[in-house]
């Protein structure tokens, strides 16, 4: 029997096979363990169980003499020192199956609502009530149907919102490391552009690109500037993607018509400037806060966690 801790305050369904087998320990009602608590109780786990918020340090890693597993409550993982783990011969699962369709929606919810203007024209009537006067052209929006969208990161996630796009009428160009074969391009009318084409040819560009050093700041000044004009921006992948300093740039000068974001560079703290805009629309890095999503992500990482120990089910290894 192992010991597995669950550093994260999440819904306690779900758990049942893991509790069966396994002796378990959850963290307090409502909260996370803090990172004191999982320092003092690490060395007694074969399993840690993390979430993306949750830093999984060198420091914690190595104070888990007995710790034969980290599994993530995320797709993200780099919330934990994946070579220090590597080295320790530590494996690293994570939950990409949960997230994807999920986070494909609020994607599609953030781009709806900056080419409709839907939370600003709310947030108008809350404020104005029955003073409320609008023309037939003040505040336009624009159709996204027979635009056409840049999907930069063509991962599981990128794939939903095509998908979606394309029953919107939508054009689709994306552009990942590795292209797709022709065939599949065919079968899911996908066109294969470069970053720059993707600038400077699509009405919205939604990224869905893991953060890494060659992903950091991808899109900046220099980005912002070749986009179409009247272009809308969504990111729902990390934060630090985005040179925010160049997107509040961009979005004030009206380079662009609107950014539509669930992530932000500092710590998913926007910048100031972005709560002064209209034509930003902001959700607190919540592409997977639905009931649905949080039980399907408990059962992925159960899986990945009886799977790692009893070796009788495929998991989701990132290490």
């Amino acid at each position: 029997m192992a010991k597995i801790l669950i550093a994260f305050n999440t819904l306690k369904e779900g758990f049942e096979e893991l509790k069966e087998k396994h002796q378990v320990t959850f963290a307090p009602e409502g909260r996370d363990f803090t990172a004191d608590e999982l320092m003092d109780m690490v060395a007694d786990y074969d399993v840690l169980c993390s979430v993306f918020d949750i830093p999984i340090t060198k420091d914690l890693i190595a104070k888990g003499n007995n710790l034969k597993l980290i599994s993530n409550y995320a797709v993200g993982y780099n919330n934990i020192d994946i070579d220090f783990a590597r080295e320790k011969g530590i494996v690293v699962t994570n939950t990409p199956k949960s997230v994807v369709e999920p986070t494909a929606e609020l994607a599609m919810a953030l781009m709806m609502s900056c080419s409709r203007k839907t939370v600003e024209l709310d947030r108008l009537m809350r404020q104005e009530r029955d003073n409320l006067k609008i023309t037939r052209l003040d505040r336009l929006g624009c159709d996204l149907y027979g635009k056409t969208i840049g999907i930069v990161g063509y991962g599981n996630i990128g794939e939903a919102v095509a998908r979606r796009c394309r029953a919107f009428g939508m054009k689709v160009l994306y552009n990942k490391r590795n292209r797709l074969d022709e065939a599949t391009e065919k079968e899911k009318e996908l066109t294969y552009a470069s970053l720059e084409e993707i600038l400077k040819r699509c009405d919205v560009i939604s990224v869905h690109t893991p953060y890494s050093a060659s992903s950091h700041h991808l899109f900046g000044e220099k980005e912002f500037g070749m986009m179409k004009d009247g272009a809308i921006f969504i990111n729902t992948s990390r934060g630090a993607v985005v040179d925010e300093a160049a997107l509040v740039k961009a979005l004030q000068s009206g380079t662009i018509r609107a950014a539509g974001l669930d992530v932000f560079e500092n710590k998913d703290i926007p910048s100031p400037q972005l709560y002064e805009l209209e034509n930003v629309c902001m959700t607190p890095h919540v592409g997977t806060q639905t009931y649905d999503a949080r039980l399907s992500m408990i059962h992925e990482l159960v899986d990945n966690v009886l799977g790692f120990l009893q070796e009788d089910r495929p998991i989701s290894r990132v290490v």
